[in-house]
Parts: C-alpha cells; structure tokens; sequence
C-alpha cells in the first residue's frame, strides 16, 4: 500500500459527522506482515522523510507542525523516538505541554502554544498541545477556576468558542506556510490496561506507572466523548486529523510515517535555484581551493 493511500485512510479533514467507534484501535488496514518486515517499510519512509527534511529546511518557505494528542500510553513517546528519528534533530523541535503554570495561567490558553509553533524551514512536534484545553479541562471542568476567566465567559458556551478559537488559529498557520498534521492515537481501554500491567510488572518501567493514570482511566468514557467532539468540530482540509489505530505500534507508527511522506510530497519542497553568476563564484572557490591542496603537497 502506497503511504498516500495509508495516510488517507485515516485521514479526517471533514469531521462533523466523526464517530469515534467507527475506528477500530486494533485494525492493521490489512496488512498481514511479520515484526521485521514492518520495520523495512518504516524504514524506507523515514529514508523518504530525511531527502525531503532536507529540502525542507534549504528552501526555507513551508514549515510542519505535528501534534499528537492520546490517552495514557498509547504510544506517544514511542512515535516521537521511532518515527521522528529519522528526522534531522538540527531541523526539529519537540515540545511537551504539561500543566499549565501560573505565568500561562495569566495568557489565553493558546498563548504558550503560538510561541513554539515551528518557523519555517523546520518542523515542530507537540507532544500534547492546546487541545488538552477541550480534553483534560473538559473532562474535568474544574480546571477552569484556575483560569481566572470572568463568568460570562465560563459558560456552557465556553467550548464551542475555543473549537473556533483553534480554528482560526490553524487557519492562520496553514495560511502561513505552516502544514498541519494532527494524530489522535486510538486505543482501546482493554490495550490501556494491557500496558499499565507491563508497566507495572516490568521493574525497568516502573517509572512509567502513576497513580494518576489509573483515576484518569475511571473517565474513559467522558474522553471518548470529548475526542469525538473534538475531531468533529476541528478537523479541516488545512488541518486534518489522523485516527491512528493504535493498539499495535508497528502500525500507528506507520500511519504516522505515511501522513508525513504524504505531506511532504504535497509541497514537494526543493533546494534552492543557484544562478550563473554563483556557480561561476563556486567554480573559482574551487580552483583556488584545489590549488591551496596541491599546492600543500609539493
């Protein structure tokens, strides 16, 4: 299967009539392969991804925000190290929103996130991002005292206003030159469980586990419903989102690789032109500089 044709498979750019269950977190969009031949494939897209990082960041126009968003120990971190490690650190930077401090407190809740988008030639990642603002704040509404919005701001209108607020704000990346890519990886609650187990037997991941992981699990259903939501009221041909099946990695972190070759074959970056009179400069940088050489020989 072509990366274009994995990448759209998953691909949602018009989500107002998402269904979450319509995605199964185990479907492998039929691939039948073993472990190493898994690895092949993801190796040829990042061998892909790094020919095109480079054009990208030479030619220095587009730049690349992707965002990751998921339940705990979907595979985050483990896209970031598997697929991302193809990629030229010099031109990437990662950024992972925990909660927000009192300095952003005092901002709008997209203010720590327009700071950090990638400029161009570069591609940024964000490992959790403003969406936990219609996520973890929704699930927990609480949260938004701390925030110190004036009541008539508050109300039960307070989330459709922050779709269109993130709307507007990826329209104005994408109208920028900014390519947005948004991942939701989708597991299943039985995978969770599955893999808080192996954290919690597995001594050298015992660092993993928190208590808190197991109280944000008994909302299960609540972000299943704010994700839904979310995907629906958010996802736009400029801003797409991927539903990543993810309950096996070798296939989230192909998909992963697959939208990203995708991308990149859509603005199709190139090295910049070098006009007659630089190449004529090189030329003679050349006969010096080989002159210099034998010259040191003799």
């Amino acid at each position: 299967m072509k990366a274009e044709d994995l990448a759209a498979r998953y691909r949602i750019d018009k989500g107002k009539d998402f269904r979450l269950d319509k995605v199964d977190p185990s479907d492998t969009a039929g691939l039948d392969i073993e472990k190493d031949e898994a690895k092949e494939l993801l190796a040829e897209n990042l061998d892909d991804m790094r020919k095109q990082q480079e054009r990208l960041y030479a030619e220095g126009k587009w730049s690349i925000l992707i965002i990751l968003q998921a339940m705990d120990a979907a595979g985050k971190d483990s896209a970031i190290e598997h697929v991302l490690s193809g990629i030229n650190p010099q031109g990437c930077d990662v950024h992972s929103f925990k909660a927000p401090g009192p300095v952003e407190l005092n901002h709008n809740f997209l203010w720590r996130h327009q700071l950090v988008v990638p400029p161009r030639g570069r591609i940024g990642i964000f490992n959790r991002s403003h969406y936990e603002e219609v996520l973890v704040v929704r699930v927990h509404p609480e949260l938004l005292e701390a925030q110190s919005l004036p009541e008539e701001l508050a109300g039960k209108d307070i989330w459709e206003t922050r779709f269109e607020d993130i709307r507007n704000f990826e329209s104005q990346l994408a109208n920028n030159g900014t390519v947005v890519l948004k991942f939701f990886l989708h597991t299943s609650k039985d995978e969770q469980a599955r893999r808080f187990i192996d954290r919690i037997d597995e001594e050298d991941k015992n660092w993993k586990f928190s208590p808190s992981d197991m109280a944000e699990r008994a909302f299960w259903d609540d972000y299943m419903h704010a994700y839904e939501d979310m995907i629906g009221n958010t996802a736009r041909p400029h801003a797409p989102w991927f539903v990543v099946p993810s309950n096996n990695k070798w296939f989230s972190r192909l998909v992963i690789a697959a939208a990203l070759v995708s991308a990149f074959k859509e603005i199709d970056p190139k090295f910049p032109d070098v006009s007659d009179d630089e190449k004529r400069r090189m030329k003679e940088a050349r006969e010096i500089l080989a002159a210099e050489i034998e010259g040191g020989r003799k």
